[in-house]
């Protein structure tokens, strides 16, 4: 089984920044690709972001040259920094872990305020 654990949400001003974090851990494995999706009050859940062990990185075109993905593979981390924050941002953010199966984590809530 691999535990997956988000942190850093929070209530934040437009034009603000967050960064989420991610921790992956359990049993031994290799992870493939980690990233995060998003959920909005009556929408789907959205990629916003990816990044592969060898540090191949993509974008959601909402989040492109806002956001920064990055990964620390010896703490099997995963980290987004989310600036100029919108309201259109506000969200659960989910990270997951693909090790052949995907785990998720429980969400951390990002809410900006106008």
């Amino acid at each position: 089984q691999v535990q997956v654990v988000e942190s850093g949400g929070g209530l934040v001003q437009a034009g603000g920044s967050l960064r989420l974090s991610c921790a992956a851990s359990g049993r031994p494995f290799s992870i493939n690709t980690m990233g995060w999706y998003r959920q909005a009050p009556g929408k789907q859940r959205e990629l916003v972001a990816s990044i592969t062990g060898g540090g191949r990185k993509n974008y959601a075109d909402s989040v492109k040259g806002r956001s920064t993905i990055s990964r620390d593979n010896a703490k099997n981390t995963v980290y987004l920094q989310l600036n100029s924050l919108k309201p259109e941002d506000t969200a659960v953010y989910y990270c997951y872990a693909d090790v052949g199966l995907t785990y998720w984590g429980q969400g951390t809530q990002v809410t900006v305020s106008s």
